[in-house]
């Protein structure tokens, strides 16, 4: 996907098919790594050619970051988690996100927006129509909540709150799985009211 001068790529990598996003401004080659989830070497060739930036992660669970030390060790570029996931990482970051946080790179820019309930830390990152949202939210519902650490009522709030507000032409990138958008969720009765 291309808007203006930023490009979306969708690497989908790992044996949970999980979906890694190169987010790059093509006017001046700089970019954002999301969730090396596994394949470094996938990875590190899509990157080719441009300056990374650094490397965000949406949560800590082990299947987003799997390729995060050879990534990191092949670009040079800073991790950055919310604080709430950072001590799932295997390795300290070297910056924290945190609600309503800009992060810049080249022409382009990410917001940051704290979704927890998937993770206590879990973020999505909007880049204008398009939505990074990790496991906070996928076409067809909400995020795996029956596992440790994970809050139900937490995450439904959050996507209540922060996501649905958003344009209903907002596309969906997920962390595993195909596109959507948040028109399309707000008519599925699974999120309540």
């Amino acid at each position: 996907m291309t808007r203006g001068h930023c490009r979306l790529t969708t690497l989908e990598v790992g044996s949970f098919e999980n979906n890694c996003y190169l987010v790059s401004c093509a006017k001046t080659g700089e970019a954002i790594i999301i969730d090396p989830a596994a394949e470094t070497d996938t990875i590190i060739r899509a990157a080719q050619g441009l300056n990374v930036k650094c490397i965000l992660i949406t949560h800590g669970h082990s299947d987003h970051i799997g390729a995060l030390a050879g990534v990191k060790e092949a670009t040079g570029a800073p991790v950055a988690i919310h604080r709430e996931d950072a001590a799932l990482l295997p390795f300290p970051p070297d910056f924290y996100l945190y609600d309503s946080q800009i992060i810049h790179f080249g022409l382009c820019a990410l917001t940051i927006i704290h979704t927890p309930g998937h993770t206590p830390g879990g973020i999505c990152m909007l880049m204008g129509k398009s939505l990074i949202s990790g496991d906070t939210i996928f076409p067809g519902g909400p995020g795996n909540t029956a596992i440790p650490g994970a809050n139900r009522r937490q995450l439904l709030a959050s996507i209540r709150e922060k996501i649905f507000p958003l344009a209903g032409t907002t596309t969906i990138y997920p962390g595993h799985g195909r596109t959507g958008t948040i028109a399309r969720e707000k008519k599925n009765s699974c999120y309540g009211k």
